[in-house]
């Protein structure tokens, strides 16, 4: 199939799920087409299990696979849907909020890791360095799936800029760290694109893990942070001489996918490229340098690209079923490290704020609500399947893929009401 005949059909199927959604399940939109995908892609096995010779499985599954969800997320939808998230974040809020933000992106993405691949490991037998490569693209919570849940659950504002701006920023940190964990447990063989074979790069020429860890973790996260900052400068001054709201809208539409290109090429984290330019554009743009018909513009246009590529990633997490190898082991282990994730998650929210509850007052509920409302998301996905081949790929990709469908049907179903629940009993 051609790149538009993909495109369309992607984009057919979306609007028909979500119709479906719409008058049926009235659920939360996104998760509402995933589970109608997901619902329709059993649906298909099923009946290629009772009807064998119609190789309808077999069909569908070389469509799904010859989309290449790996590389149409992390390479095309990740960097406008990233980007979109930060425009609506604002930084005065942030600033308020950096403290437990930092450590959450960092001591708490690092705990997860660790907690998650020790535990995984014990339960499957699995290679530490491997296991811990699971737990590295299994920690970061998407931002893609928390934006969404956010906007249902009416949070505390302090909680929401938390949760907003914690998914926003571990998402690219935990890409990091993925990338030097690839590198090290995977010594020769690339990961994901031209970073993840960088990174085995500099595993086989450091002379020490340390180093290259820190070598890669300042190219990729700080170089990501300053090219996103220039960048946003940059398109900043332009549009302050300009008042034409369609070439503005324009102008962020080409930083969004320019910068994230060109942060891939030179080597940096895209993802935190696009989180700090959307930051800087959503601030200082949207206060000097856009009338308030632009920003209006501005503002419909990147909700819109929002909700759509919304639509479409979690319509791809729904048939991404037929991409992964099922097995009752596998499903066994799954089930296991659900639970795993949870503490995983719990360590990562609960060190940070009682290591800063003694210096900064804290809202009530912050541990349980955002421990339930850290979702995972198509990032992780699209990590498992981007991993060298394997014995042990498999494994890993249908337990990310069992892990995600739990986080945000489950998680993401209650969220709000839980959150509710604990306000109600609080009171």
């Amino acid at each position: 199939m051609t790149l538009l005949q993909i495109a369309s059909l992607l984009i057919v199927l979306a609007a028909a799920f979500g119709t479906i959604n719409y008058f049926f399940l009235r659920l939360p939109s996104a998760i509402g087409i995933l589970i109608v995908a997901l619902l329709a892609s059993l649906g298909v096995l099923a009946f290629d299990a009772v009807f064998p010779a119609s190789n309808v499985e077999e069909s569908i599954t070389a469509v799904v696979k010859g989309i290449e969800f790996s590389d149409a997320l992390l390479e095309g939808m990740l960097g406008l849907l990233l980007f979109a998230g930060a425009l609506h974040v604002k930084i005065a809020d942030l600033r308020a909020e950096w403290p437990a933000v930092l450590l959450m992106a960092t001591i708490g993405v690092g705990l997860s890791t660790a907690i998650a691949g020790v535990g995984f490991s014990w339960i499957t037998g699995m290679p530490l360095l491997i296991a811990l490569v699971f737990g590295a693209l299994i920690s970061p919570t998407d931002p893609v799936a928390v934006l969404g849940v956010l906007r249902e659950a009416k949070l505390d504002k302090r909680l929401e800029t938390k949760i907003a701006g914690e998914s926003l920023f571990n998402d690219g940190v935990g890409y990091v760290v993925y990338l030097v964990l690839v590198g090290l447990a995977f010594p020769g063989a690339g990961g994901h694109g031209e970073a993840a074979a960088h990174g085995a790069e500099h595993a086989e020429e450091t002379s020490t893990a340390l180093t290259n860890a820190a070598i890669l973790f300042a190219q990729e996260a700080l170089g990501g942070a300053a090219l996103g900052m220039i960048l946003g400068w940059i398109t900043w001054r332009v549009m302050r001489r300009i008042n034409d709201y369609s070439l503005e809208v324009l102008i962020t539409l080409a930083l969004a996918f320019g910068g994230y290109e060109l942060a891939i090429w030179l080597h940096v984290s895209a993802p935190i490229m696009a989180v700090c330019a959307g930051l800087l554009i959503g601030e200082v743009s949207y206060r000097d340098a856009m009338s308030e018909e632009t920003r209006e513009y501005v503002d419909a246009f990147w909700k819109l690209i929002d909700e759509i590529l919304n639509a479409v990633l979690f319509l791809l997490i729904g048939v991404e079923i037929f991409a992964v190898s099922f097995d009752a082991s596998f499903l066994t282990s799954a089930a296991a490290a659900i639970g795993l994730a949870m503490l995983a998650r719990l360590a990562a929210v609960a060190v940070p704020v009682l290591i800063l509850k003694p210096f900064r007052t804290m809202p009530e509920n912050v541990i349980p609500v955002m421990t339930w409302g850290g979702l995972k998301g198509g990032i992780s996905v699209a990590l498992a399947l981007s991993l060298p081949d394997s014995e042990w790929k498999p494994l890993i990709l249908t337990t990310t893929y069992v892990i995600v469908l739990f986080s945000i049907i489950v998680q993401g179903l209650t969220v709000a009401p839980f959150a509710s629940k604990l306000d109600k009993n609080r009171a």
